[in-house]
């Protein structure tokens, strides 16, 4: 399905949600609605994935795609019984949310189990090392906690740059295309880029510099 029917069938679902009064049954719709988006959600799990967290898609995680997807959808059909996005802006934002948080919830788990066997590890005296040794080849640990500080500063941001930010360097979209989802001009989505990477570069540019903003030609 083509981003643009994509879009228009997304809308048609949101607006069906939106008349649901009462005790009426939503559940029905909200699967249709994910449904209708799963390409485009796959391509915004695998997107983010890849791009900001690949740690996790090697193991002992070896985090698929696939996988982080099923879990987004579950957190979605869970949070949308409370929630009820208006517009596919709306709806795609609060994918995001939820696919950074799965993220969030995975590296924190896997980085304390890390820290669990480093520390058993080093009581037990690591074979051919010292304690010291064997916590410092725990170090895809210190590799994690730098992804959750990545993930976090842009959970961080404000909501508009988050949007942008999302849109063209998670999903890879051009400008033009993220201001014609956003209903902002191309102007309005480089201005909102250049500050979300300044934000971003103050609280993570040690870790990763290419966030610092372009500069114009």
């Amino acid at each position: 399905m083509n981003d643009t029917r994509t879009t228009v069938v997304v809308q048609r679902f949101l607006d069906e949600l939106a008349g649901v009064k009462g005790d009426a049954p939503a559940e029905p719709i909200v699967r249709a609605l994910l449904a209708s988006a799963v390409d485009r959600l796959h391509l915004l799990c695998t997107a983010l994935l890849f791009r900001s967290y690949p740690r996790l898609t090697r193991p002992p995680l070896n985090l698929q795609a696939d996988e982080l997807l099923s879990s987004v959808v579950e957190r979605l059909l869970k949070a949308m019984r409370e929630v009820r996005p208006q517009t596919v802006r709306q709806f795609f934002a609060l994918a995001n949310q939820h696919m950074r948080w799965e993220l969030n919830d995975l590296a924190r788990r896997l980085d304390k189990e890390a820290r669990l066997v480093a520390l058993r590890e080093s009581l037990a005296g690591a074979p051919g090392g010292t304690p010291d040794r064997a916590l410092d080849e725990g170090g895809a640990s210190e590799v994690g906690v730098n992804a959750l500080r990545i993930l976090e500063a842009i959970e961080g941001l404000p909501e508009e740059e988050r949007e942008v930010f999302d849109l063209v360097r998670i999903q890879g979209m051009s400008q033009p295309e993220a201001a014609g989802i956003l209903g902002v001009s191309s102007k309005t989505v480089q201005r909102r880029l250049v500050r979300c990477l300044t934000l971003l570069a103050g609280k993570v540019g040690d870790l990763r510099p290419e966030l610092a903003p372009d500069t114009p030609a």
